[in-house]
């Protein structure tokens, strides 16, 4: 399912791109301004210094185990090079984490915590070692990431992040509501925007859920990941929010998924107002989009089916492209051992461990062919399959420069226009993406 024709319109021709980049300009000694750094001599990968080394990993149980078990395997095999780990530090977000410890100096060498959507934000800091400046860096992203690479070279043509975990976004459904309000479990009529609205009005109509779907309506930059982004990938067969500069989604694909969860939220059949708690677990709500790490949320709680998410037309199944929810790895210029470094780093994101993480976590990792590699696991958890197939076309933020201000603007815009009916949605898509035009420009 990674052959070339399987793969959507986002990937283009960034590795050569990169590849030139890389070779003509790519500074060795990382503490140098134009290299983004911050001047610590530990920047430098070219030292390729070894020793002990600290990480930071994510704090759901399921990775701290994984993330453990990893580190205990490595620290047996290398006891002059001893690897620490802890969850990473509470805060508002993890973003804010990161980047207060760039600032301050105490970032890990490791974090496996990276969104990909921060990444050009703590690239201007100065805070990310280039992988390329390995001398098998680039080679071993590619040959394990296969073409799904190309969404995180950065402007420059480097990378600042290794692909690492993606969890392809779905819409599961209750199947007890569903039953309840007449439809069909097995079959549901949810792969065109019509049929999503008229089981949607069935389900509410009923009385069998309050709602049928219920994003989170709130204004953080990261919410229309979970509910314009992934149709908007699907709809629009695999773009970005921006390419190559321009923003993408004033245009009939963006201007149609808009005009579906308008209609949504203005027929009441989608919640506007802030929940406490899991909606869909509690079943205030039939539908849910979510990740193939909710399985392991909801196993005994809600009897769930999955789908891929909708489109206008209907009938793309599970190659229909949809976001990634990626979580990367970067490595961190207060680093000093980074041989080490980038040793633990390619050997935590080898076969074994990567089949590791499948198994304890439920998480895809972003290794080409994951269904042939560990059929095995895949034969025993048939609920992890559609997720398999999806991997193949998952769709990433952009990397570009104001990541995140970029999303903020796209976010303001959603919620004024289409969950709270203040503006025309077109009107606000055109003004948003000529604000983003301008903050990528920057």
């Amino acid at each position: 399912m990674s052959n070339a024709a399987d793969t959507p319109s986002f990937v283009s021709s960034s590795r050569t791109r990169r590849r030139a980049v890389v070779a003509g300009t790519v500074c060795l000694v990382l503490g140098t301004a134009a290299c983004g750094g911050s001047g610590s001599a530990g920047a430098d990968a070219t030292a390729q210094s070894h020793g002990a080394i600290s990480i930071w990993y994510s704090n759901n149980a399921q990775e701290v185990t994984w993330g453990k078990q990893v580190v205990a395997a490595w620290n047996a095999a290398h006891p002059t090079e001893k690897v620490s780990a802890q969850e990473i530090p509470s805060g508002k977000s993890s973003e804010e984490v990161i980047g207060a410890a760039i600032t301050a100096g105490t970032e890990p060498c490791l974090i496996y915590n990276t969104s990909p959507a921060s990444v050009p934000t703590f690239q201007q800091q100065g805070g990310l070692v280039p992988l390329d400046t390995f001398s098998d860096g680039a080679a071993y992203i590619e040959a394990r990431a296969g073409t799904a690479d190309s969404q995180f070279v950065s402007p420059d043509g480097n990378y600042y992040q290794m692909p690492w975990k993606s969890n392809p976004v779905m819409i599961f459904y209750n199947k007890k509501v569903f039953k309840s309000a007449g439809i069909s479990t097995t079959a549901p009529p949810l792969g065109s925007y019509a049929e999503f609205l008229a089981t949607a009005k069935k389900i509410v109509s009923s009385g069998a859920a309050k709602y049928a779907i219920y994003p989170a309506p709130s204004s953080e930059f990261y919410q229309s990941w979970y509910d314009f982004y992934p149709l908007y990938a699907a709809e629009s067969d695999g773009k970005q929010l921006v390419v190559d500069g321009k923003s993408t989604f004033d245009s009939d694909a963006g201007r149609a998924v808009a005009a579906f969860w308008s209609q949504l939220y203005a027929e009441n059949l989608a919640g506007k107002e802030s929940y406490n708690g899991d909606s869909f677990a509690d079943g205030t709500a039939a539908m849910a989009i979510v990740g193939p790490w909710a399985i392991s949320t909801y196993e005994g709680k809600v009897d769930w089916g999955v789908v891929p998410v909708p489109t206008s037309a209907g009938g793309g199944g599970d190659t229909v492209p949809t976001f990634s929810d990626a979580k990367n790895i970067g490595m961190y210029v207060s680093c000093k051992n980074t041989g080490t470094a980038w040793d633990f780093l390619k050997y935590s994101t080898s076969v074994a461990q990567d089949g590791k993480l499948l198994e304890l976590t439920g998480q895809m990792p972003m290794r080409k062919g994951i269904e042939t590699q560990y059929a095995a696991y895949f034969t025993a958890h048939k609920d992890y399959v559609t997720f398999a197939a999806e991997a193949a076309h998952v769709v990433e933020v952009p990397n570009v420069p104001n990541s995140i201000e970029v999303w903020q603007a796209f976010r303001d815009a959603w919620s004024s226009s289409v969950v709270f009916g203040k503006t025309d949605p077109a009107t606000s898509l055109t003004g948003a993406a000529t604000k983003i035009d301008q903050l990528v420009a920057q």
